[in-house]
C-alpha cells in the first residue's frame, strides 16, 4: 500500500505503547495472533491457522478475518496518537475477496487521515499458502480517538 505522508506521532514511545496496549487484548491472545510489526501509522498483525477458528468449508471465519484486520487499523491509528489518548472503532466496512486458507494471515493496516478527533485506516489481509500470499480481504475504518481516557481497564 502507498500511504500518503503521515504526520510524526506525538509519543516518541508509541511502539512500546501500542504493544503494551496489545499485550492486553485478551481477544488476540485467545485467538493466537500476534503483532508483528508497529511503526508510526502503519501495523502488522499475524494470525498461524488454526482449526478451531474456520468455519464449515474449513476456511478461516470472516469475523476472525475480521477481527484482525480491525485490531490492525486500529494500532495503526493508535500509534498516531498522543500517549494519554485512547480510541474506538466508530465504523468499519470490510470485503472479503477471497478464502482466507494457508500456514497463517498478515493484516497490513495504514493511515489514511490522522484527524483531530477522526482516523481514517485502511487494511488488507493476506493469506499465505506455501510461500504464496493471496489477498483475501479488504478494510476501511473509521476510529474516534477518545483525548485523556487512558487505554487500560475502566
Amino acid at each position: 500500500m502507498n500511504a500518503p505522508l503521515r504526520p510524526e506521532p506525538p509519543d516518541p514511545h508509541f511502539a512500546e505503547r501500542c504493544r503494551a496496549s496489545f499485550a492486553r487484548q485478551r481477544a488476540m491472545a485467545l485467538i493466537g495472533a500476534q503483532m508483528a510489526s508497529i511503526e508510526a501509522g502503519r501495523c502488522e498483525i499475524e494470525l498461524p491457522f488454526r482449526a478451531d477458528l474456520t468455519q464449515q468449508k474449513g476456511y478461516l471465519h470472516g469475523g476472525i478475518v475480521g477481527m484482525i484486520a480491525d485490531t490492525a487499523c486500529g494500532y495503526a491509528a493508535y500509534s498516531l496518537m498522543p500517549s494519554s489518548a485512547s480510541l474506538v472503532t466508530v465504523e468499519y466496512k470490510i470485503n472479503i475477496l477471497a478464502p482466507a486458507r494457508g500456514e497463517r494471515l498478515l493484516a497490513r493496516a495504514e493511515v489514511i487521515k490522522s484527524g483531530r478527533t477522526l482516523s481514517i485506516a485502511r487494511g488488507e489481509v493476506y493469506a499465505e499458502h506455501g510461500g504464496a500470499h493471496m489477498l483475501c480481504a479488504v478494510m476501511q475504518q473509521t476510529l474516534m480517538m477518545l483525548p485523556d481516557t487512558p487505554d487500560t481497564p475502566e
